[in-house]
Formats: C-alpha cells, sequence, structure tokens
C-alpha cells in the first residue's frame, strides 16, 4: 500500500507543470476568440461636409440595355453648332475691348469697338438720305414726283442696309438717324452673336484690322463633340442615336451617336463617328484625347453600375456600397458579371436600390479605418 500510494503522488506531481503551461494557452485562445467575435463598424457614417468633401454621388439601380461594345479612339472637337466668329466685314482699327478670353458673355453683349474711314462714309450716307426721305415724306406723292420720292425711299433703304452690312445693329442704327451727324464718326460695335464662353480674342488696341479677321471666337462648352475613328465594318453596325461613353482622366461621361461621316480619313483609312457629350462641370476641352465605347444593336436590359461603383473586398469578393439614409452607407456583396463600356454587369441587387456610383473607394477606406472587413452576404 504504501509503495501504491507512492507512485500516485509522484505522478501527481511530475503532471503539475503540464495543467499549468495549459493554462495560458487555453486563456490566450479564449482571448483570440472573443477579439474574432468583436467586428468593427457594419456601415459607414458621413457628415454632410464628409460628403461634400468626397464627392459621394448615389443613383437608383434601374435596368439599361447593353449592347455589343465598340472600341475606338477619339478626340474633343468644338459644337460647331454653338460656336460662333466674330469678325469685321471692313478695314477698321480697334480703339476698345470689351471682353476678354474664358469670359462668359450673354447674346448682344458689346465686344469691342471699331472705328473705319469706310463706316464714317457710309454712317454720313445714311444721315443725308435719312433727312431727304423724312422731307419727301412729309410733302407726300401730290408735292413732288413720283420719281423723287422713290429714289429717296430707296436710297434711305439702301443706306440703312450698308451700314447693317457693314455690322451696325438695328439699334445702332436706330440711334444714328435720331441723332443724325453726331454719331457719324465712323466708329462702331461688335457685339455678341449668342451666348457662350470666349476662347479666341488674338488682338491688340490699336490694331488695324482686316475685313474677315477673327477677333473673338464664343462657343457654348455645355455639350461638346468627340470624333471617335473606327473601320468601316465598325462604322456599319453604329446608328445615330446610339448609346455612347467617353473616358478622360479615369471618368466616363455618357454621350450618344449624332452623325456618322461618309468620308474615310485618306491617311488612317478610316471613318469619323460624332457623339455628343454633355459637358455641364466643363471637365472635358477641345483637343484632348479620350477612349470612346460605343454601344451597338438593341441588347437586353441588365443591372449595370460605373464600373468605379464595385469594388474589391479584402477576402476577394465584389462589393458596392448602398445608400440606407441621410449619411449612412453599407457594404453589399454581388456578382461581376461583366464589364463593357466603362459599366459593370452586376448580379445580387434588386432594381431600385440606391447605390453609391462616385465615392465608393472613399467608403471602403473609411470602412477599413473601423476594423471591419467587409464580408456582407
Amino acid at each position: 500500500m504504501p509503495t501504491r500510494i507512492a507512485w500516485i503522488l509522484l505522478a501527481t506531481l511530475m503532471a503539475q507543470p503540464l495543467l499549468e503551461a495549459a493554462e495560458p494557452a487555453a486563456s490566450h485562445a479564449d482571448a483570440e476568440d472573443s477579439g474574432h467575435d468583436h467586428e468593427g463598424p457594419s456601415e459607414v457614417h458621413l457628415t454632410p461636409a464628409q460628403r461634400q468633401a468626397s464627392g459621394i454621388a448615389v443613383e437608383v439601380l434601374a435596368p439599361r440595355r447593353l449592347g455589343d461594345e465598340i472600341r475606338a479612339p477619339g478626340e474633343v472637337e468644338l459644337n460647331a453648332y454653338a460656336t460662333a466668329q466674330v469678325t469685321p466685314r471692313l478695314p477698321a482699327q480697334v480703339l476698345g475691348r470689351h471682353a476678354r478670353l474664358g469670359d462668359q458673355v450673354r447674346a448682344d453683349q458689346p465686344l469691342v469697338t471699331l472705328s473705319s474711314v469706310e463706316m464714317a462714309q457710309a454712317q454720313g450716307d445714311l444721315v443725308v438720305a435719312d433727312s431727304e426721305w423724312q422731307r419727301v415724306r412729309r410733302l407726300g406723292k401730290q408735292a413732288v414726283s413720283e420719281r423723287r420720292f422713290t429714289q429717296a425711299q430707296v436710297g434711305r433703304q439702301q443706306a440703312w442696309a450698308r451700314v447693317q452690312a457693314f455690322g451696325m445693329t438695328p439699334e445702332q442704327v436706330d440711334r444714328l438717324s435720331q441723332q443724325g451727324a453726331a454719331l457719324a464718326d465712323g466708329t462702331f460695335q461688335l457685339l455678341a452673336p449668342r451666348a457662350g464662353t470666349v476662347i479666341r480674342d488674338e488682338f491688340i488696341l490699336g490694331e488695324r484690322v482686316e475685313p474677315g479677321r477673327v477677333l473673338f471666337e464664343i462657343t457654348d462648352e455645355h455639350v461638346l463633340w468627340v470624333e471617335a475613328r473606327v473601320t468601316p465594318e465598325e462604322a456599319r453596325r453604329i446608328h445615330p442615336g446610339d448609346s455612347a461613353r467617353v473616358r478622360h482622366a479615369g471618368i466616363w461621361l455618357e454621350g450618344k451617336v449624332t452623325q456618322i461621316y461618309h468620308a474615310l480619313d485618306h491617311t488612317t483609312r478610316t471613318q469619323a463617328v460624332r457623339i455628343e457629350v454633355p459637358n455641364e462641370d466643363h471637365r472635358l476641352h477641345p483637343g484632348l484625347f479620350v477612349d470612346v465605347r460605343i454601344l451597338t444593336g438593341e441588347g437586353r436590359e441588365v443591372l449595370a453600375l460605373p464600373e468605379e461603383a464595385v469594388l474589391r473586398s479584402p477576402d476577394g469578393d465584389w462589393v458596392v456600397f448602398v445608400s440606407e439614409g441621410e449619411g449612412e452607407y453599407r457594404p453589399v456583396e454581388v456578382d461581376l458579371l461583366r464589364t463593357t463600356g466603362g459599366l459593370a454587369v452586376i448580379r445580387g441587387l434588386a432594381s431600385g436600390t440606391p447605390v453609391v456610383t462616385r465615392g465608393a473607394f472613399f467608403l471602403q477606406s473609411e470602412l477599413a479605418k473601423g476594423g471591419f472587413e467587409v464580408h456582407q452576404h
């Protein structure tokens, strides 16, 4: 019996260090389990100031038709239908400038004051012709011959038409007729033919300019043209009205095909396609080279978002951010089916869901700061 008791005591003493070593390990495992259960925030909350600074944009997910995609290089051009040039119609000297490069001008706004010997002669002729016509008209056809009456009337009309052809507006001509010789000094103003931005004003004060010299060029940059170059085979698949997307500096802009050129470029043997692109925030400027995607054919309805709205999560899944309310955004996993024309075709969200289309990367960064791994099934 003493021998058996001794063996039991010896076994107990040998096992004690193992039990003590196992306890800290178990405690550490419990701590790890506890830390794994504690996740960071599953949503991002932004203040109005943060939303504005980050440029967050939200759109309601809706079906859209996507057809086949044609890729092509393109160049931004002026919208010639919304552009006007201001030129003198007779030799003149520049006396005053009233607008500068980059100015926003309104229609009929004075742009430049000119002086011309030919205009002075035309203005003087109008004053004389108008005076003669007023005299003959007061006398009436009973007091003057039919010939003199007609000559006075036609002479006044021709003098009026001449100063207008030289660049005076009807309002300016009216003032000249009312004030007479006092205004027949050869000076006149050229007015803006349309509202827009001054993109050219290459002249200096005192310069003598010839007829046809472009003093100002004015354009409305809210809608620009992009000229894409495609092969003749591709051009046959494109029709006016087809949707198009234009990419510059990582931003995709929506547009549509408006015209297809009928002549090929002799050097590149390509055919030009004109795309009209809204440019409200003035991201595009004439002369920029851009990437173009033209969607052709009927296609089928799909749910698609801008590519920048769909991100990779840390665990490799594709996610988008859904707006949960004022300043609240939640990541949701989706299936990325394909990309085309800067759009990502997805599955996993219902139509009508408000989704972040710009600023998703910022939201993902803010979410990572909270220690939350995006994994919302």
